[in-house]
């Protein structure tokens, strides 16, 4: 119990709870915003809105080619203030170009598929305008974090799902559906005004830096490649049931039962949002690595089994907070919960620490051979089972990415990235 006493309290002391309580805070808002948009939109029109942001959902991670994965990664290693402040320029100025490419191939590329569901081009196009600003959102929470501003740090997550909230509410009023998809591109522009002061960054001076080549521009490449996956990994379980059912109501009905159970996974996001610059900066201590994985494991093992018991027993009150007729999807819930397990003990944590010792392609493999399974898995079971066969794919593959980015990690650290410099 003296490690994991040892464990939270040097949590603490990175402000990471205020991270924790602004993503509780932030996951609490989210709940709130959905149930809001469920409570004032029809399901079959706000299933087709879900349906578009899903796909712009996992295009998000690939804004600006990855560019704020290499800054998060790369500016840790980094000494001194002003080569964090010129890759912080050099990523800003190269990443809304990029975005900007981005949100061009989806306009073209809207025009070119035949989607089942009315309007949803229209969506998808205009829903494309959120990538910019999101881009350089996640920047600015990048450039609070290597500055070890915590607090702050913390404060983006609430400001940004406070104003999701309040968007949602007054547009969806108003105008339903349409509101909705304003409020998503409305949230993180207002969030970066709300910022924009506080970042402390001279986007004027720079530096060169030697680290910016090729493998600098692969890292981030295959970060957010993996971010893509990863993403399309749980939004994949939507599109197929929209695809492969042709039904927008269950599009909506397995956004909400699944809303829960990936809500959970704020809390290893909190962890490894406090500490991946400390542990990024001290990559090259083995034991200090060790006694923060055995740390992490033993408190997301005890969690798990609490959330498993938890959700287990009270599936029916919980899911009858949406609606009664989500009750009838209580397997489905508790499988996606045992699911979700997965995550928190193995994936959570060492696929960041890949990240961590530059070994983004090595999580891009990992996903992607994932996202295979799930596609061809997810065409026998979901028009056989429903929305429970799309539960039970994913729930299997948490567990299996998890574990097989453990024994990933530890051959490559142990066998080889000591060795080098």
């Amino acid at each position: 119990m003296n490690l994991l006493k040892s464990y939270i309290q040097n949590f603490v002391s990175r402000a990471g709870n205020y991270i924790l309580s602004a993503s509780i805070i932030s996951r609490l808002l989210s709940f709130l915003a959905s149930w809001i948009a469920l409570q004032l939109i029809p399901n079959k029109e706000l299933g087709i809105v879900l349906f578009s942001y899903n796909i712009i959902l996992f295009i998000i991670p690939i804004g600006g080619f990855g560019l704020h994965q290499s800054l998060l990664r790369y500016g840790a290693l980094l000494k001194t203030p002003e080569e964090k402040n010129s890759l912080f320029r050099f990523t800003f100025f190269k990443g809304i170009w990029a975005t900007c490419i981005l949100i061009l191939i989806v306009l073209i590329g809207s025009f070119f598929i035949d989607f089942k569901f009315e309007n949803t081009k229209n969506y998808l196009a205009f829903l494309s305008l959120i990538l910019i600003p999101m881009y350089v959102f996640e920047l600015m929470k990048i450039q609070f974090r290597l500055q070890h501003k915590n607090k702050l740090f913390a404060l983006t997550e609430v400001v940004f799902f406070s104003i999701l909230t309040l968007t949602i509410l007054l547009l969806s009023y108003y105008f339903k559906e349409k509101g909705y998809a304003i409020a998503l591109v409305l949230t993180p522009i207002l969030s970066v005004l709300f910022f924009v002061k506080k970042i402390k960054a001279d986007l004027v001076f720079k530096e060169k830096l030697n680290i910016i080549n090729r493998k600098f521009w692969s890292y981030g490449i295959f970060a957010s490649l993996s971010n893509v996956v990863t993403q399309l990994l749980f939004v994949i379980d939507i599109l197929l049931i929209g695809i492969l059912l042709n039904d927008a109501e269950m599009v909506t009905n397995y956004k909400y039962i699944s809303l829960i159970p990936i809500s959970l996974l704020f809390l290893p996001r909190a962890f490894i949002n406090t500490d991946f610059v400390v542990f990024t900066e001290n990559i090259y201590n083995k034991k200090y690595i060790v006694k923060y994985i055995k740390s992490y494991l033993l408190l997301f093992s005890i969690l798990s089994i609490g959330f498993c018991l938890f959700f287990g027993l009270f599936a029916d009150t919980i899911l009858s907070l949406f609606d009664v007729t989500f009750i009838q999807y209580k397997t489905s819930f508790i499988i996606l919960v045992f699911g979700v397990s997965g995550i928190l003990i193995f994936r959570g944590l060492f696929g960041n620490l890949l990240s961590s010792i530059g070994k983004a392609h090595v999580n891009f493999y990992i996903t992607s051979m994932a996202l295979l399974f799930n596609v061809v898995s997810n065409y026998y079971l979901i028009p056989k089972y429903g929305i429970k066969g799309a539960a039970i794919t994913s729930a299997l593959l948490m567990w299996i990415t998890g574990i097989v980015s453990a024994f990933v990690f530890w051959k490559l650290y142990n066998n080889h990235f000591l060795n080098r410099k």
